[in-house]
C-alpha cells in the first residue's frame, strides 16, 4: 500500500479532526505522571552505588571499547541516572549529548508488537488468525528444501498457515537476509531484492513485503524459533488493518500519545545534527562505519518511504524509557491508556513453549524476552518477569516490574572486538537499589 504525499497529508488531517473517535488509545481511569528527573533517594536507589556507572563507561571509552553511551536509570517512575560520554560522530569529535538520537534497530519490534496489540484490542483479528487473510501473497507458504546452483529452489508445502502469533514470536520460520543464519536464505533474500534493515531507496513496504511472501521458509511455522523479518510483515499489517500508512499510526497512537517527540522513522532537518553517527574501528582508531548493505545515513537522506517495523526507528534514551514506563504501569501513561494490564499479561506470557528448552532462564512473549525464575536465579539481569530487547546497533533496555526499574544503554557501533558495557550495566543498575 503506496501513499503519495497528498494522500499521506489527507490521512494525518483526517485524524486529527476526528479526535478521539478514531484513536486506539482512551483515557484511563488511572493517571501515572510522565518520567521526570529526581534524586536516587526519592525511590531507594544509591546515588553512590550509580557512580559505578560512570566509572564503568569511562572506562570503557578510555580502553577504546567503545567511543561514547548515553546511559538512562529510573525508578518507580522518576529517572534518577541520565548522563552521555564520549563522542557521537569519529570525524567531528562532537560530544555525546543525553538527548542524541540513536538508530534502536531490533527496538523497533517492541512498538511495532504494541501497535498490533493495539489494533487486537479493538477486536480487528484474532491472534491465531493467517496473515493471508490479511496479506493474500502469504497464502500456501513453502518451506525451503534445497537451493539449485542457478539460484533456483525446490520446496515443500509448509503444514500450516503463518498466523499472527507467530509473526509476532519469531516462530513464522520467515528468515533475516544478511544477518540470517542460512546462507541459502540469505543468497534467495538477495537475489529478490529484500530489504533487511532498512533502506534510503524509494520503495515500500508493501512491495518489500509481497516480495518476501513468495520466498521459503526455513521451518514449518511454529516448529522453531528463528529471528527474522516477521516485524516488517506487522508493520505492512498494521497498514492493511488501520488503513493508514504505518508510521502514522505509531505517531498518532502511540509516540504523540505518551510525550515521544524524538521516535520518528526519519528525522527533520532540526534534529538531523543530533543523529549519532555508527561507528566502527580501523587500524585502532574509530571511523564511521561505511555503506554496505545498508546507508548508514538512513534516516537523515533517501526516499523517507520504507517504515521497517523491525528496524527501522530512531530515538532518545528518555523516549524509550517512557515507552518502557508505559509497560510497567501496564498499559497507561499520563491518564492515557494504550493496552489493558490483562492485554500486557498476554504479550508477557510464554508464547513459544518449550523451544528454548524445558527450563529456559529466559522466554519470548509477543513483544520482548521475558526473564523467568530460573534467570533471575542466576543473577545480573534482574526478577524474575523483567522483560528486555536491544538493536543491532549496540543498543540494549530492560524494565523490572518487580522493582519498577528501567534501565536504557544507547550505543551506535559495528564490528568491534570488545564491549562489556552491555552485561555490566544490568548488574551496575541492580545493585544500586537500596531500600
Amino acid at each position: 500500500m503506496k501513499f503519495s504525499y497528498t494522500q499521506r497529508t489527507f490521512l494525518i488531517t483526517l485524524i486529527f479532526l476526528s479526535g478521539v473517535l478514531l484513536r486506539a488509545q482512551t483515557k484511563s481511569l488511572q493517571s501515572s505522571p510522565f518520567l521526570v528527573h529526581a534524586n536516587g533517594s526519592e525511590v531507594g536507589v544509591s546515588e553512590e552505588r550509580l557512580a559505578r556507572i560512570d566509572s564503568m563507561c569511562l572506562a570503557a571509552i578510555e580502553d577504546g571499547d567503545i567511543p561514547g553511551v548515553v546511559a538512562l536509570v529510573a525508578r518507580n517512575g522518576k529517572i534518577v541516572y541520565h548522563k552521555a560520554f564520549g563522542t557521537s560522530d569519529a570525524q567531528s569529535k562532537r560530544t555525546l549529548q543525553r538527548d542524541d538520537i540513536f538508530r534502536m534497530a531490533s527496538q523497533t519490534k517492541a512498538i511495532t508488537a504494541t501497535a498490533v496489540m493495539m489494533l487486537w484490542e479493538e477486536g480487528r483479528f484474532k491472534l491465531d488468525d493467517p496473515i493471508s487473510k490479511y496479506i493474500p501473497e502469504f497464502k500456501d507458504p513453502q518451506v525451503l528444501d534445497s537451493l539449485l546452483a542457478d539460484g533456483t529452489f525446490l520446496t515443500t508445502p509448509a503444514d500450516k498457515e503463518i498466523s499472527i502469533r507467530h509473526l509476532l514470536s519469531h516462530t513464522s520460520g520467515i528468515g533475516y537476509g544478511v544477518i540470517d543464519g542460512d546462507e541459502r536464505i540469505t543468497k534467495i533474500y538477495k537475489d529478490a531484492g529484500i530489504i533487511d534493515l532498512f533502506t534510503t531507496e524509494n520503495i515500500t513496504i508493501a512491495e518489500n513485503i509481497k516480495k518476501l511472501a513468495r520466498l521459503p521458509l526455513h521451518h514449518n511455522p511454529g516448529e522453531k524459533f528463528t529471528y527474522s523479518e516477521s516485524y516488517d510483515v506487522l508493520g505492512y499489517f498494521i497498514e492493511v488493518i488501520s488503513g493508514m500508512p504505518f508510521d502514522t499510526y505509531l505517531h498518532t497512537h502511540i509516540f504523540e500519545p505518551l510525550g515521544m517527540d524524538n521516535t520518528a522513522f526519519y528525522l527533520p532537518k532540526s534534529k538531523e545534527g543530533r543523529l549519532v553517527s555508527v561507528q566502527t574501528k580501523e587500524d585502532g582508531k574509530w571511523i564511521n562505519y561505511p555503506t554496505t548493505f545498508y546507508d548508514p545515513d538512513y534516516p537523515i537522506k533517501g526516499a523517507r518511504q520504507f517504515f521497517s517495523g523491525g528496524a527501522g526507528l530512531s530515538s532518545t534514551a528518555e523516549d524509550y524509557a517512557t515507552f518502557l514506563q508505559m509497560y510497567l504501569n501496564k498499559g497507561e501513561l499520563n491518564g492515557t491508556r494504550l493496552l489493558s494490564r490483562t492485554t500486557i499479561k498476554t504479550i508477557m506470557s510464554n508464547q513459544i513453549g518449550d523451544l528454548w528448552g524445558e527450563d529456559p532462564a529466559a522466554f519470548y512473549g509477543l513483544a520482548f524476552m521475558v526473564q523467568g525464575e530460573k534467570g533471575e536465579g542466576v543473577g545480573g539481569s534482574g526478577s524474575d518477569g523483567t522483560f528486555s530487547w536491544g538493536g543491532y546497533f549496540n543498543t540494549s533496555y530492560f524494565a523490572d516490574p518487580e522493582e519498577q526499574i528501567i534501565g536504557v544503554l544507547l550505543k551506535q557501533t559495528q564490528k568491534i572486538e570488545s564491549d562489556d558495557t552491555g552485561w555490566k550495566f544490568s548488574i551496575l543498575v541492580g545493585q544500586s537499589i537500596d531500600d
